[in-house]
């Protein structure tokens, strides 16, 4: 029982100190220099695609595509709705979108949402 105390202390201090370094990073970050170095540190012709929530039949994918020669570089999906569950969030075979799919226990349909980051 004394062992999981100990271990409580240090995890309870670990989280102060992490809010501490998020606290900072947020007040650093809205200066004109941070947001400057962010944007430099982006791929060229970085985006952010949006495929916005709308229902869908169980289980039918839905893919977002990066615009013109952009490739995907990653992205994820949102299943929404009583008791939705996301069951697939991943690229689609040619690298140049997302897909996304759920399904709602005791319904028919499901909302999904679909986010692409696209670069050049």
């Amino acid at each position: 029982m004394q062992s999981k105390r100990l271990l409580a202390l240090p995890l309870t201090l670990l989280a102060a100190a992490a809010l501490t370094a998020t606290t900072a990073t947020a007040s650093q970050a809205s200066t004109p220099h941070a947001t400057a170095a962010r944007q430099a540190a982006l791929p060229p012709g970085y985006q952010l695609v949006v495929l916005p929530n709308a229902n869908v039949p169980n289980f039918q994918r839905r893919t977002v595509y990066c615009p013109g020669n952009k490739k995907v570089l990653g992205g994820g999906a949102e299943a929404r709705g009583n008791r939705a569950i996301l069951v697939g969030s991943f690229p689609t075979d040619d690298g140049r979108g997302w897909i996304g799919l759920g399904r709602q226990d005791g319904y028919n349909d499901v909302g999904i949402s679909v986010f692409a980051i696209c670069a050049d």
